[in-house]
């Protein structure tokens, strides 16, 4: 069976109160709701937005979601911050740093965390020597098991990657802690340029529900959301 999930809330929206956080919490008081963020930098060198995590964590307090998640990336390079999930080299040094910024996150909250894989526009396996590589599913699995963090297994982004990169789904997947996967995600791309796009603006394509029903198939369901936030079609109600 699919386990569907039952809702999801960009954190960053509703972080400073107003009208959008009293709707939040008035549509919690009918079903679960959780928190997914875009924007911790669990990937920064230089660490943690501190302010920006108790942010969350206050809200969180208000909200008590079923799940607080966030993306395996970063987006602060000293004092210039990018409106963007960058993608980090997969290294055992990286590994180090991420679990130390998961941590102190996951002490602010007093909760902890499940962790997305992002889709990558930048192949970064060049920039790390061999002897330091780590795979992308071995890392995810090595952060959890380090951090007691689960896994937000997107499944789009896999497929993207797959065919941007030519590093196979089957691969990453293969090193992935089954156990450790506490949601999943599932999208529609676009292509633009010969390259495709984790956009969010289309229906789920046909290859990445045949790897979400072989996934499930072989483990077991786990609360799913598919991604939907442009272009919308209408609602027949």
């Amino acid at each position: 069976a699919v386990h569907f999930h039952p809702g999801e809330a960009h954190s960053e929206n509703y972080l400073y109160g107003g009208p959008a956080r009293a709707a939040l919490l008035a549509a919690r008081a009918h079903q679960p709701v959780s928190l997914h963020g875009v924007g911790m930098g669990l990937g920064n060198a230089d660490g943690l937005d501190i302010d920006h995590v108790r942010a969350i964590a206050t809200l969180a307090d208000a909200v008590a979601p079923a799940a607080i998640s966030e993306h395996l990336c970063f987006n602060r390079s000293g004092a210039q911050v990018v409106n963007d999930l960058l993608p980090l080299p997969y290294s055992r040094e990286s590994l180090e740093l991420v679990c130390a910024n998961v941590m102190r996150a996951q002490d602010t909250l007093k909760r902890p965390l499940l962790i997305e894989n992002i889709a990558a526009y930048i192949d970064c396996r060049a920039l790390v020597d061999a002897e330091e590589a780590v795979s992308e599913g071995t890392f995810l699995t090595a952060l959890a098991r380090r951090t007691g963090c689960g896994i937000l297994l997107d499944l789009n982004n896999l497929y993207v990657n797959s065919v941007n990169h030519g590093v196979t789904v089957e691969s990453v997947l293969a090193d992935i802690d089954p156990a450790l996967v506490g949601e999943i995600h599932l999208a529609g791309f676009s292509v633009e340029d010969g390259m495709l796009i984790d956009t969010h603006s289309a229906p789920v394509h046909a290859p990445v529900w045949a790897i979400y029903e072989a996934w499930i198939a072989t483990h077991g369901a786990r609360p799913t959301l598919i991604e939907w936030d442009a272009d919308i079609p209408p609602v027949q109600v």
